[in-house]
């Protein structure tokens, strides 16, 4: 007898294209990031995604099989978002991871729901975007002199270190919203709670551009893991 074939795994990227239906999956995905910028992911769902293309969510699965795969789609697409510079040469590529390591944390404040689904993206099958800028990260580092065997340990721990800090910074800045000030006037009033602790009015110069605090911060760690693989490649350099 003929040996048992293994059920093909389903992909939303292998499924063909229905090209003349009015609802298309360009519309799909694009009304579904709106609705994760506006509503985070508790909110996603078939259904009300429907709603808001005024289509049933029976439409949605002509294009889309299941919630998962959805989201894979909508991750692939803010990925296109990215900036990845290319390092001609290894004296470039500590500018270039910086210039990406950037990239990714505007990629994220922008859309702060994509940190918690990160991790659920790719685990099976990777979308084109996604494909593209990993392997454009990675190529920095290889620029850099990392064998092939540190290449992505080096860019995973860029990579977490930015996805760390931008998640806190994401929350930070909901919180804010939902408060109905602005971020300077969120960090006026938290100046004037600490001088009412007695700190001295230390909180000024932060009240004065917290944002521009938050973008110091980002880069002084970025710096300092920056630093740390610096050191990694001197110590392995023939």
């Amino acid at each position: 007898m003929p040996a048992e074939q293994k059920p093909e795994i389903a992909s939303v990227w292998t499924r063909p294209r229905r090209q003349r239906e009015q609802l298309s999956r360009e519309q799909i995905v694009a009304e579904a990031v709106r609705l994760l910028d506006a509503d985070g992911i508790e909110a996603l769902s078939m259904r009300k995604l429907g709603t808001r293309l005024d289509a049933g969510a029976t439409s949605l699965y002509r294009h889309v099989a299941n919630k998962d795969e959805l989201i894979e789609l909508v991750v692939d697409e803010v990925y296109g978002e990215l900036t990845v510079p290319t390092a001609a040469g290894p004296e470039e590529w500590r500018d270039a991871a910086a210039r990406s390591a950037y990239s990714l944390r505007a990629m994220i404040l922008r859309h702060p729901w994509v940190a918690s689904v990160l991790g659920q993206v790719g685990l099976v099958h990777l979308g084109p975007n996604v494909t593209k800028m990993s392997e454009r990260m990675a190529a920095v580092y290889r620029t850099a002199g990392f064998r092939e065997a540190e290449t992505e340990l080096a860019l995973s721990t860029v990579i977490s270190y930015v996805i760390g800090m931008a998640t806190s910074e994401a929350a930070y800045l909901s919180l804010i919203a939902r408060s109905g000030r602005t971020e300077r006037e969120f960090a006026e009033t938290l100046r004037k709670d600490g001088a009412s602790a007695g700190d001295g009015g230390a909180g000024d110069a932060r009240a004065e551009d917290p944002e521009k605090v938050r973008e110091e911060t980002f880069d002084y760690g970025l710096q300092r893991v920056l630093d740390g693989l610096r050191t990694r490649l001197d110590s392995t350099a023939p």
